[in-house]
């Protein structure tokens, strides 16, 4: 391995021989100028690591030196030394991207620190990561096969998102390949624990809270008097990408509360967000508004009527709720939102609902750009990221904090990135998700499916008599036999939703106030 080049500037750097001597002595190759003008002509000469400057010298100011080592070699790290305190050098050397500021006198031992956070920062990092989750292992897996209860199932899996987030940044792919199957294995469980409870959740209140209790239990709790309030619903952001964009909320907002509720099955913007909105089982829906609602087979769109389906959850809550709904699909909606978000505080509820992340996901599967930008989970984050870093969502949000909005975010389902194909046969009214199948005579590979027999237990409607639902388990997705190669391998790797898994089924309900200006 070749040694760090390190150049120390400094007016009196005869005297600094022992410290050049202890860098030596640890693999540094450490170079002195007296000047700036020197270190600048051997700068352009030599390719130094890092950069040693004293902030106080005759001729070039510590000051201007910087400034032009960072118009020629922006990258170049710089570790500015100084006996003053004064802020406003520290400012004006903060404000030229100074990698570390110390203070005089500095032993060799700081001067070690300071390099070793810039060039081993990330090799410390990883080894203390895998250390840490090489002890959480062992705990983890020993405690998937004894979760009894659905919130020992929110734990889990909230320690499942923070080790991928954790992990995703080391560059060791066996590390992350045992953590991928510590998950795979969660998912499996996961899978039988909702075959034995969700039927008991869906007729009674002893289970979480589900798509169609959202409002009654969690949003209507959190409306208060004379506080306008923004429910935020971004379609299909999972846990994980609630976790990434979390930070970039941070200037404007504190998290007041965070809890996490299921998603219905199926995990799809048709039942699950319908239901949230009518506070209503599917086939509650489908019974009281059958004009509101399509099955799976028919034309047309399926959440066409959702601030209607609202109207009529407060009607029969009794509650009397000034609110205004807003649904986000297109880029001139989003600016007409942000442009009148003041005319909002007349309401006491703002409903958004988003639908960018969950364009994302299907635009993945029907286009290669996008099946580019993000093949995997880790891509996928950082695409969610990019996206909502640049969005007006960001700026809406921004504003609403600006003008005193109490902020609700949530989601309908999230989604997973599929890996295996599970044959399947259907009739010509089946419907065509990935993950769940709706219809007659389905035949499928039990293996890969939960089946729970009877729509109407599941709080289903049903499409015809021995119409039946099945939902995709783990990391499958259905394929029909017909040209079976051709569509395995157009949707694998794919995000899909619409089945059982802790991704899809597991969802985040945050409450935010906007931060005191």
């Amino acid at each position: 391995m070749n040694k760090i080049r390190v150049l120390w500037i400094d007016d009196e750097v005869e005297n600094l021989k022992p410290h050049f001597l202890f860098l030596n002595n640890r693999g540094y190759q450490t170079t002195g100028a007296t000047n700036g003008q020197d270190a600048l002509d051997f700068i352009q000469r030599i390719d130094f690591d890092v950069i040693l400057l004293d902030e106080n010298m005759p001729g070039l100011s510590g000051i201007e030196t910087l400034q032009s080592i960072k118009t020629k070699k922006p990258q170049l790290p710089v570790i500015m030394i100084t006996k003053n305190e004064e802020e406003k050098i520290m400012e004006d050397a903060i404000g030229a991207k100074i990698s570390d500021y110390l203070i005089k006198p500095v032993n060799p031992n700081q001067i070690l620190l300071s390099l070793k956070k810039i060039f081993k920062h990330k090799d410390l990092i990883a080894e203390k990561t895998i250390e840490n989750y090489q002890k959480e292992f062992g705990k983890l897996a020993q405690e998937v096969h004894s979760l009894q209860s659905y919130q020992d199932w929110i734990n889990h899996f909230e320690k499942l998102v923070y080790w991928e987030l954790e992990l995703e940044s080391l560059e060791d792919p066996s590390m992350f390949e045992i953590f991928e199957s510590q998950k795979i294995e969660s998912n499996s469980l996961f899978g039988k624990f909702i075959e034995r409870n969700y039927l008991d959740w869906i007729d009674s209140n002893n289970g979480p809270i589900l798509s169609n209790d959202l409002f009654a239990k969690l949003v209507i709790p959190k409306l208060k008097e004379f506080k306008p309030t923004i429910l935020l619903l971004i379609d299909n952001l999972r846990l994980d990408q609630w976790h990434i964009i979390r930070e970039e909320l941070n200037n404007t907002h504190s998290i007041e509360s965070e809890l996490k509720y299921f998603s219905i099955l199926p995990t799809t913007t048709q039942y699950a967000r319908n239901a949230i909105f009518a506070g209503l089982k599917p086939i509650d829906i489908q019974k009281k508004f059958p004009h509101w609602w399509k099955f799976d087979h028919e034309e047309g769109g399926k959440n066409l009527f959702e601030e209607d389906l609202l109207k009529e959850q407060f009607k029969r809550l009794g509650k009397d709720i000034a609110f205004s709904f807003h649904k986000i699909t297109q880029l001139v909606q989003s600016q007409q939102l942000l442009k009148n978000l003041q005319n909002c505080l007349r309401d006491n509820l703002t409903v958004i609902v988003y639908n960018f992340v969950d364009m994302i996901s299907h635009a993945k599967t029907e286009m290669e750009i996008i099946k580019e930008l993000a093949p995997d989970n880790k891509a996928y984050r950082s695409l969610t990221l990019s996206w909502f870093r640049n969005s007006p969502l960001k700026k809406i949000l921004n504003k609403s904090a600006e003008l005193g909005f109490q902020l609700l975010l949530t989601t309908d389902h999230g989604t997973i990135n599929v890996k295996k194909p599970s044959p399947v046969i259907g009739d010509k009214e089946t419907s065509l998700n990935l993950r769940y199948k709706a219809g007659r005579s389905i035949t499928y590979d039990s293996k890969d499916v939960l089946d729970l027999k009877d729509p109407n237990l599941l709080g289903l409607p049903s499409i015809s008599l021995n119409s039946q639902y099945i939902f995709a388990n783990q990391y499958n997705y259905f394929v029909y036999k017909n040209n079976f190669n051709h569509y395995a391998s157009l949707f694998k790797n794919t995000f899909q939703h619409g089945g059982v898994s802790l991704e899809e089924m597991i969802i985040p309900f945050i409450q935010l106030n906007p931060k005191a200006k």
